[in-house]
């Protein structure tokens, strides 16, 4: 239990936080297209409650059930291997999109028919 508060803590929550971030960014990207600011405002406001909402009682503990069924998986079969290329590939996942949307644009991950005209 102490290894799957700490897992929680320490790597899955951040990368959660992370993930929310770049769906606040979507969002934001997103309300450029409401012309009122009041209802832009309320749209930013609405959308990021839900999304840290959905972050805090979905994402986030589908990730760590994710990482604690192959924990263990691995762990059976013989080793940490498993879980271990899951953090990895989360890790190595978040750090492209986030280079990708930080030096590219968020046009770069999203598909073209999401883009503001």
């Amino acid at each position: 239990m102490k290894t799957s508060a700490a897992l929680e803590r320490f790597y899955v929550l951040p990368c959660c936080l992370l993930l929310l971030h770049l769906g606040n960014e979507f969002v934001a990207y997103k309300a450029r297209l409401i012309g009122d600011s009041f209802l832009r405002t309320l749209f930013i406001m609405g959308l990021v409650l839900f999304g840290s909402s959905l972050v805090a009682f979905a994402i986030s503990p589908g990730i760590i059930w994710a990482v604690q069924s192959l924990r263990r998986t691995s762990r059976s079969a013989g080793g940490g291997s498993g879980e271990a290329l899951f953090l990895a590939t989360l890790g190595v996942g978040i750090f492209w999109l986030y280079y990708r949307v930080h030096i590219l644009g968020l046009e770069s991950v999203l598909p073209r028919g999401w883009w503001n005209r």
